[in-house]
């Protein structure tokens, strides 16, 4: 991914922290025909190998599993994006020379990726991807809440999914490259948007305690 200096992001929990806010990934692996695409909500496991590991499922159905040539696999993952016009910047009236663009936080996971159907593994792992998500809500919902059999038989028509990192990349492009107060200029024209994405791109700017802060630095 190209990621020049002032975007990347360094720390590795933050990238772990990206991953966790938005675990919803696009697994990418090799056929013989060429990429093949599938979304799927992925769990990160951080101190499961160097860069962690990614688990996930996808449904039996899906050729992915059987057609993939190459072991070597990529989960792309997503976080707040939003459109920058160039009347936010304050630096349009000076000079005018301004142009859109597209700020955005996108995470790149590479490593071997490993599909499997073990009935044990797999209801271990729908347990760890359900109470991940439910944690935290009035009423949690369990996997065990649902009758046994029935259980069984949904695991039937999956098949889970392990990708350890091999090679990590997280880029945080949120206007460091221009000055200051164009920075404040697209912090302030963003959340004057009734777009919740737009909204968190400039919470996300404004933050003292997240990767941007980091970057401005560099």
């Amino acid at each position: 991914m190209y990621t020049p200096d002032q975007f990347k992001i360094k720390d590795l929990s933050e990238i772990h922290s990206a991953i966790a806010a938005a675990p919803l990934a696009n697994l990418v692996t090799v056929s013989q025909t060429g990429p093949v695409p599938t979304p799927l909500p992925m769990l990160l496991k951080p101190q499961e190998g160097a860069y962690g590991t990614l688990y996930g499922h996808i449904a039996r159905v899906n050729p992915q599993w059987r057609t993939t040539t190459d072991p070597q696999a990529l989960a792309l993952f997503s976080g707040p994006d939003a459109y920058v016009s160039p009347s936010y910047y304050p630096s349009k009236a000076e000079t005018g020379k301004v142009v859109p663009t597209w700020n955005y936080v996108t995470i790149q996971a590479k490593g071997d990726v490993e599909f499997f159907s073990d009935t044990d593994r797999l209801l271990a792992l729908v347990n760890e991807l359900t109470d991940s998500h439910e944690t935290g809500r009035d009423i949690p919902w369990r996997v065990a809440d649902a009758p046994e059999r029935f259980v069984e038989v949904q695991l039937r028509g999956i098949i889970g999914v392990r990708l350890e990192i091999a090679h990590l990349e997280g880029k945080a492009k949120l206007s460091q490259n221009r000055s200051p107060a164009d920075q404040r200029g697209v912090i302030d024209g963003l959340r004057t948007s009734n777009q919740q994405a737009e909204a968190l791109v400039a919470r996300l700017m404004a933050s003292n305690d997240d990767p941007v802060t980091e970057a401005k630095d560099d």
